[in-house]
């Protein structure tokens, strides 16, 4: 059974950690906690894994992709103990087929989506029903993740649709594997227009924001945290705690994420 409110939840993985020996470089045994964490987590997730490297001993070893490739790992088998998907489907697809542990499983952040252009482009757009990004393009393409199962193109897609710029654009598309290709495809000249997480613009200098799609334009974008069903060790417990914590919530609003189980008010306290 689900419990009812995420606090609940990080209340049993706070006295879980609370019963572990106090860490000390003379006597900690060193654990290491496997995450696989979607590709646009990448730069705050690893300043998250140093902060708990130093508050815990712990190593998190992390690895990247898309969600979807990641979730089709896990249910392959991968050795992970923690699964950070960038929409809930794919986080829906392991719990169906018990490859999560069902009661761990919080919504841990959320993200906005953006049209990018290089750093030097004078683009400009206004988002309105019906807007046309040819003349924008060009002879190029838009860059964006694989819409029919990476997340980031999956809101793309839903995006440009409740816009009415679907049918157009599609046959402009430069579909990459993962939202970090996309953003390397406008980062480096390759791609004229993309469209990736403001977490992502927020990270590539090379690129700036063009236009932000309003909330109600795609499904809201939520990160969800869970174990894997075959974590065992406390430390991974302790790293989804953490991860939902206060000092990770201010490391992921520096890179452009809102923290849903650490609020505003939660923050100012740190």
């Amino acid at each position: 059974m689900k419990l009812s409110h995420p606090l609940h939840y990080l209340a049993l993985l706070a006295i879980a950690a609370s019963q572990l020996a106090p860490y000390s470089p003379a006597r900690a045994e060193n654990k290491t906690v496997t995450v696989f964490a979607a590709a646009s987590l990448k730069n705050a997730l690893d300043e998250v894994a140093t902060r708990f490297l130093g508050a815990t001993g712990n190593r998190v070893l992390i690895s990247y992709a898309a969600s979807s490739t990641l979730a089709k790992q896990v249910l392959a088998g991968a050795p992970a103990d923690v699964f950070i998907s960038a929409d809930q489907a794919w986080m829906d697809h392991l719990e169906k087929n018990s490859a999560i542990a069902s009661t761990s499983r919080q919504p841990l952040l959320s993200n906005a989506l953006v049209v990018i252009a290089p750093q030097g482009s004078t683009a400009q757009l206004t988002l309105s029903e019906g807007f046309d990004l040819k003349p924008l393009l060009g002879d190029g393409r838009l860059a964006v993740a694989e819409t029919t199962s990476v997340p980031a193109g999956k809101y793309a897609k839903a995006a440009l649709e409740h816009f009415g710029a679907w049918q157009s654009l599609e046959p402009r598309l430069a579909q990459a594997p993962d939202v970090r290709a996309a953003l390397a495809l406008v980062a480096r000249g390759e791609a004229p227009l993309g469209i990736v997480y403001a977490s992502d613009a927020a990270a590539e200098p090379a690129v700036r924001v063009v236009a932000t799609f309003p909330a109600a334009s795609h499904p809201a974008i939520i990160y969800p945290i869970a174990l894997t069903s075959e974590a065992t060790s406390a430390e991974a417990a302790r790293f989804v705690a953490f991860a939902a914590g206060i000092d990770a919530a201010n490391i992921f609003a520096r890179h452009g994420f809102t923290s849903l189980m650490c609020d505003a008010d939660c923050r100012k306290t740190n």
